[in-house]
Formats: C-alpha cells, structure tokens, sequence
C-alpha cells in the first residue's frame, strides 16, 4: 500500500560483502535506503562492485565473527519523541534506553493487509533473538479512525502484538524518518545508529541474515547488550470473555444455528438462534490440525459458507479454506498449502496452490467465491473439482471499474449475493462493488469513490450518506444482501449503512459514528459481521466481544449472548529448559505450619531498581521425594513482591513436619530509575534443602542476588 507524499532522498546502505549481498538481492530483488544519502547504488550494484573481494568475503563469512562491520551505521537514528501515546509498555521509550540493543522498527497500520503479513515475521525474529533484539511499531495511521490510541490499542490485543507500540497519529516520526508506504522496517544498530529501510512485506529471511551479522559483530566488539528486555503488555490487563474479537457470522434458518468464527479464540462456535450453545468447533489452539471438533486447529478464522451439511471456513492466517463436516464433526482442510502465498497466483490444485489471506465466502449455484483478502482478488472453487482459481481482479490494489479480469479491487473482506451477482467490500478502497457472473463479466461499484488517478481512490473515505460516487464510507468489513437492499459493516465509523442496489443510495441505518458499548442509543465498536435471523439482524460488534440483534423494522437492539459458552482454557506453561545450573543454598530449618519467608538482597547496576510493576516471580519444584513445603505451591508460577533493591519470596509451608530438597526458580524485571517503559530480565535458579520441625525458626532467610548488566 502506497500513501500519496512521494519518497525523497532515499539511499542504499553500503555493504561490503559481496558474495552473501547478491543472495539477499536474489531473495529480496530490492534496495535498503538510507535517508540523507544520494548515491545510487541498491544491493546488486553494490555486489558488483565488491566482486573483486569474493575470496575475502568467503573467508569472512566461514569466520564466526566479521573482520568489518557488514552494516554500519550512517548517522545517530532519529529520535522516537513526537508520539501521542505509547501502548505495550509502561511509559515512552527512547533510543538511548535501548543502547546494546538492535532495535527493529515497523511503521504500520492496523487496517493493511500487507502489515498484518509482517507481524508472523517479527515473531520469529523476537523469538530467534530474544537477547539481542528490540521490536518497536511505529503506528502511523491512514484512516481517521486509526489515530485513536484505544482503537489501536484493540488492535495490538487483536493482532496479539508482543512489542513495544507509539501511536504516531501526528507524523512526527514518520517524517523524521521520511516515511512513504506501508509497511516500512528500519534498522537501528546496538550504537544507535541508522543502518537501513526496507518497504514491503516478505523481508523476513532479508532481516534474519541481516540482523544475525549485526549481532555476530557487535558481540565480538562489545557494543551487544544480551540481557533479555521486558515490556508491560496489554494483554495483561485484559479480562477474558466468552468471545474474543467475533469476526464474521452466519444463520441456518432451517437448522435453528447460528455459526460465529470467535477469531481470537481460534475456533467455531455454534449456538440456537435463541442463544443456546450447541457445539464448539476447534481447541481454541493456534494450528492447522485436522480433526475432531475437540482436536481441531484454526487460526483466527474468519468467512464462513453452509452447503447442505458441510460448513466451509475461511481459515485467514492459515491461509487455508477448511471444511466442517457437521453430520461426522470432523475438519478437513480443502485448499491452500499452510503457507501464505508470496505472488500473484492464477489459481491451480486445491492442495497445491498458496493462498493468501481468505477472509469472506459466499455460496452461489455449485461454486464457493472467496473474497481474497491478501492480493485484492475474488477467486472461485467449484465444489466437486479440485481447480480453484481467480475469478476477479487483477492483483492491482486500487477501485477500477473494467471487467472481472482488468478491475482493481482493494483487500476485499465481505462477500454476498442475491442469488444472481456478487457484491463485495473493498475495505482499503471504502467501496462496495458488484460483480457480474456472466462471459467476461464485469466489477462495477455501487457505493463509494472509483476510478481516480494514481490510486487516490484508496484515500477517498469519510461518512458521508448519498449516492453511488458521493457516498464515503471508512474501511467497511462486511456486506449483506437482504429483502432486496444492501447492509453494509461500515466499520471503522462504528455504523451499519444500508444500500439500496438498484438506486445506489446509501443510509446510516445504525450507530452514533462514535466507537461505544451503549444500546440506547446502539453504540458499535468496529462491526465486521452481519446476519439476518427472521426479522432480526444479527451484527458481530467485534471490539466490544459481543453479538447484538436488531429489529429491522424497529432497530430494537439487544446483546445476544449464548448461554453456556466460556473462553477456551487458557493454554499450560511450557517447561523452560533455561540451561541454568542451579546454585545450591545453605540448608533451611523452619517451623512447620508457618510460612517461610526467603527475603532477596539484589545488587542491581547502578540507577536501576526492581520494576514496581512485576518485580519478582517464583516456580518451586520437588527434587524426589518432599514433604517439607505445602504441595499446591509446587509446579506453577506465583509472584512475590518488591520494592527498590530487595524481593520477597513466601514459602507455605506444610503443617506436619518434613523434608525435601527443591530446585526454585526466581524471575525479575528491573528498570532505570525514572522509567518502567525499559525492563530488563534475570533470572536464578537456586537447590534448597529444607526441614521443618514442631520447633523450627519463623525467622526470614535472606538470598543474596547479584546482578550484572552488560
């Protein structure tokens, strides 16, 4: 996705190991830039040039450490100031408290495909350099509704964001770094320097190579900061709920079942049209496993499509289309490889072609369409064959009227038909299109800005009622036909509009315009699913975790809830192998029935205190046989408390008396005085041999804890 300021004085960073730069530039086919520069040269040049030093290069990259810095640093990297609020951390965050630290930032927006690809690839490479890197998203907005921190706040828990997020609704810092498209990462070095940036989604083998080389250099001069960092996460002030980010929604009228794809639970669920659960399709795992209802994988499903007894689900970040068997409750997956498409696929064998990001589905005479989020196409299954293909759109992500083969569409996430054409959203474009099934057939659109020049018609949105050209809706998600008009999930102005096709005039039909939970009046938050029930619509109020229903002649609404449904059980702590040797403690003889208290003495660098906000944790675990601390404290994490250089850790014990050795295991977070945006994180593990007795000491034992930073 490309916004309208053009890019100026973007340069190529100079590299000088040219064998292992012309494989990046074979796996990439594009150029790092660097802001103030002027040469030219992008990363094939630069290979060229350097082809002369190849036995060089070859030696040097056989050693475990370069001789030369591969990617130096060209000038101190812009400040991150400018920001109007900082979430998935506990205050503002600057580069200086990164110092050490390789530091990746992703200037993003919520509503793009394109940015949503990334995220999988920062995950694997927070989780490959856990030590050594720092992720930081830039969220500069391109629709109105982006620039409200809560909103994006959402969207960081709906995403399951894991890093560090400013919310840059003023574009301080995107100018500072001459931003130009979406998504952009930028390199930051340990020294605090400005290394390089590269637009587009599909980087994720160019950064690993890349940022594995900074590392190896910067261990070897010293400049590496390898203590693990700690960030204050959304996620943990969120309160479970029955449904986690409801996606889209579908009746069986006939069957008495209303379907949910609850996305951020990663399953199915099915309830009575009066609210009673039914059935759970799907662990609540992230996964593709096939299976039983029980056993099953999603992840985060969203379109869904009943054909007589088989219930086909868009599975969107497994980028596969499933099947729901509901007479034998099993799921099968029907197209896609697992794996997300990286070109413009013509369509090919189910099983063999890649998809990319199916988001919507609709049934119309024997064919499955599939609104195809991720390359701005609607591709077509007939069901029975084993052919899925493209059926319209040219890959273009642009609202182009032209036939099915030459039209742009633009992250198209809504699908419907009236039994003779389709009508689809086109989220990025604000537009609602109807397609034309027929010979060559023909993309048109009934609602919303098309046909402007260089792509303006991706920035042409609003709320604004009317008709056909004159209307603007803001990145609507979902499109309904019904009784002969259109209801449309205007979603991010928090309204359901209603349509009608054959005048093409468009009405607010529900909602203030506001993001609220109120039903008088009818608040919304981001709807992105719609359903009739009889004389009900039913709308899934996606960030408000709930369902509402709607009568259409009195838009009466009420929260639908189904009765009998709660959040999938939370997934088990995985056993850490931390390759930790414990260290053994003296002996500890304590009175049984009481609580042992085991106050810790840390050693802090200086200027730093344990962080107010989590400062101590605690796993204890039995060595043998154990009987001197109660059994219910062993095996899971519980906190302890503490305050400026000294943790506390209590110890139940059990009431009759005993002995066992245990291996416990202590996690810390502490931070620079003055600031709890930047924690790091240490960890002890200790082996202890207590005894109680009817006699023992009450008096609290003191560990000490001596921290090093690097």
């Amino acid at each position: 996705m490309e916004i309208r300021s053009p890019r100026t004085g973007l340069k190529s960073v100079a590299v000088r190991s040219g064998l292992w730069m012309l494989l990046i530039a074979f796996l990439v086919g594009s150029v790092w830039s660097v802001l103030p520069s002027k040469s030219p040269f992008g990363l094939r040049e630069l290979a060229a040039q350097d082809k002369g030093d190849e036995k060089k290069d070859e030696k040097e990259a056989a050693d475990a450490v370069p001789s030369e810095n591969p990617f130096p640093g060209r000038f101190p990297a812009p400040s991150l100031e400018g920001g109007v609020e900082w979430l998935n951390t506990a205050g503002e965050i600057s580069l200086k408290d990164l110092r050490g630290k390789v530091v990746l930032l992703d200037f993003w927006t919520y509503c793009c495909i394109n940015c949503i690809h990334v995220l999988p690839d920062l995950k694997k490479l927070e989780e490959k350099y856990d030590k050594q890197l720092v992720v930081i998203g830039v969220h500069h907005p391109k629709f109105e509704n982006e620039r409200d921190t809560e909103n994006i706040r959402r969207a960081i828990l709906r995403y399951e964001i894991s890093h560090p997020v400013v919310n840059d609704a003023n574009r301080v810092i995107a100018e500072k770094y001459q931003f130009s498209s979406w998504p952009t990462l930028v390199l930051i070095d340990p020294e605090g320097n400005f290394v390089g940036q590269q637009p587009g989604e599909g980087t994720g083998e160019l950064f690993d190579m890349v940022i594995g080389k900074m590392i190896a250099y910067h261990r070897a001069k010293g400049t590496l900061d390898e203590t693990p960092v700690r960030f204050a996460l959304e996620r943990a002030k969120a309160e479970p709920t029955p449904l986690r980010f409801p996606g889209k929604i579908l009746t069986d009228v006939a069957g008495d079942r209303l379907f949910v794809s609850d996305s951020n639970h990663n399953r199915i669920v099915v309830s009575s049209l009066s609210g009673q659960l039914k059935e759970v399709i799907g662990s609540g795992a992230i996964g593709r496993k096939d299976g039983d209802y029980a056993t099953a994988e999603f992840d985060h499903p969203q379109g869904m499509a009943l054909v007589d007894d088989v219930l086909y689900v868009a599975d969107t970040e497994n980028h596969l289309l499933r099947a729901v068997d509901l007479k034998a409750r099993t799921v099968t997956t029907k197209a896609g490889t697992g794996v997300q498409s990286k070109s413009r696929e013509a369509g090919g064998p189910l099983l063999r072609t890649a998809l990319n990001s199916p988001w919507a589905l609709t049934y119309l005479d024997g064919k499955l369409y599939v609104a195809m989020a991720g390359p701005h196409q609607l591709w077509s299954w007939e069901l029975g064959s084993n052919d899925i293909r493209v059926f319209a759109g040219s890959g273009r992500e642009d609202i182009l009227d032209g036939t099915r083969a030459e039209a742009a569409l633009a992250q198209p996430s809504g699908i419907t038909t009236d039994g003779k054409v389709l009508y689809h959203v086109d989220s990025e474009g604000s537009a609602v299109r109807r397609v034309t099934l027929g010979g060559k057939g023909r993309v048109d659109t009934v609602a919303g800005p098309r046909d402007f020049p260089r792509g303006r018609s991706l920035f042409e949105f609003g709320d604004v009622d009317g008709r056909g050209a004159t209307v603007r809706m803001q990145h609507p998600l979902d499109v309904l036909f019904h009784d002969g008009k259109l209801f449309v999930a205007d979603t991010y102005n928090h309204k359901i509009k209603v349509i009608d096709p054959k005048t093409e005039a468009t009405a607010t039909w529900l909602g203030t315009g506001k993001r609220g939970a109120g039903l008088s009046p009818v608040e919304l938050s981001e709807p992105a699913g719609l359903a009739i029930a009889g004389d009900q619509l039913l709308v899934a109020d996606t960030n408000n975790h709930r369902l509402l229903s709607v009568d259409l002649k009195t838009k009466a609404t009420r929260e639908f809830v189904i009765n009998g449904l709660t959040p999938p059980a939370p997934p088990q702590p995985r056993e850490e192998n931390d390759g930790l040797a414990p260290v053994e403690l003296p002996a500890i003889a304590a009175k049984a029935g009481e609580t042992l208290t085991l106050t810790l003495d840390f050693t802090l660098p200086p200027a730093h205190k344990l962080n107010p906000l989590g400062p101590v944790s605690y796993r204890l675990k039995a060595v043998g046989t154990a009987t001197a601390v109660d059994s219910a404290v062993l095996g899971a994490r519980h906190d302890g408390s503490g305050e400026g250089s000294t943790g506390t850790i209590e110890l139940p014990l059990a009431a009759t008396p005993g002995k066992g050795t245990y291996e416990l295991t202590m996690n810390y977070t502490y931070c620079r005085e003055g600031t709890e945006a930047v924690c790091r994180f240490g960890r002890q593990k200790w082996k202890v041999t207590i005894t109680t007795s009817a006699d023992g000491s009450t008096k609290p034992v003191a560990i000490p804890v001596r921290v090093a930073m690097n």
